[in-house]
C-alpha cells in the first residue's frame, strides 16, 4: 500500500471521530427530546430514506424492533408504488436526507402529513422542504466527508447512526426496557447464548 493511502485512511479515522463529537456541541435537546418523546409513545415507527441513508435509517429500525418498538424500514421505491399503505395516523415517520430536498422522498412527505403521520426529520439542511414539512426536525452538521474529493457519504453515514443510537439508548431508558426482554427476542449469537445460558 502506498504512504499516501495510509495518510489518508488515518485522516478518514480522525475526520468521522470529529463528525461524531461535534454532535454534542450542535444537538438541538429540545428536537430530540421531542423526538425521543414520540418514539417512546408511537404504535410504530417507519424509517425511510435513499443510499447510504437509507442503509443507516434500514439499522434504526431493527435496533428499534430489538427493544420491543414496532418499527419497519420503507424503501422510497416501495413507497412510490403503494408502500405507503403501511402508514398511519399517530405513526413515526423519521426521515433521512442530508441536504433535504432529495426527490423520492417529498412525495412521502406530502403524505405524510396527509395521513397525520408524525414526521421526524434529520437534515443538514434546515431551511429544506423536508424539514419545513416535518414536525420534529434533529439537525445534522457536518463539516466535511472523510474521503478526499468529498463526496462519499462516510463521515455524514457515521453522524447519522451515531445520532440515531443516542436515540436508541434514550428510548430504552424512556421505557424502561428490560435486559430479559432482550434475551428472548436474541437467543441467536454470541449474545443469545450468554443471555441464555442456564
Amino acid at each position: 500500500m502506498k504512504e499516501k493511502s495510509l495518510t489518508l485512511a488515518r485522516e478518514s479515522l480522525k475526520t468521522e471521530a470529529r463528525a461524531i463529537s461535534d454532535i454534542e456541541d450542535y444537538l438541538d435537546e429540545k428536537s430530540f427530546e421531542k423526538a425521543v418523546d414520540v418514539l417512546s409513545a408511537c404504535a410504530k415507527t417507519i424509517t425511510c430514506a435513499s443510499g447510504s441513508s437509507g442503509i443507516a435509517a434500514k439499522k434504526f429500525a431493527h435496533s428499534l424492533c430489538c427493544i420491543e418498538r414496532n418499527a419497519q424500514f420503507l424503501s422510497p421505491a416501495e413507497a412510490l408504488h403503494g408502500g405507503m399503505g403501511c402508514i398511519k395516523k399517530g405513526d413515526a415517520v423519521v426521515m433521512v436526507s442530508r441536504g433535504g430536498k432529495t426527490a423520492e422522498l417529498l412525495p412521502i412527505v406530502d403524505v405524510c402529513n396527509k395521513k397525520e403521520a408524525i414526521l421526524i426529520a434529520v437534515t443538514e439542511n434546515l431551511n429544506s422542504p423536508l424539514a419545513e414539512k416535518a414536525q420534529v426536525v434533529v439537525p445534522l452538521k457536518i463539516e466535511k466527508e472523510s474521503d478526499k474529493y468529498n463526496v462519499m457519504a462516510t463521515a455524514s453515514f457515521i453522524a447519522t447512526v451515531a445520532v440515531f443510537d443516542a436515540m436508541l439508548v434514550a428510548i430504552m431508558e424512556e421505557t424502561g426496557y428490560q435486559l430479559e426482554q432482550f434475551s428472548l427476542i436474541h437467543p441467536g449469537g454470541a449474545v443469545g447464548n450468554r443471555l441464555n445460558q442456564p
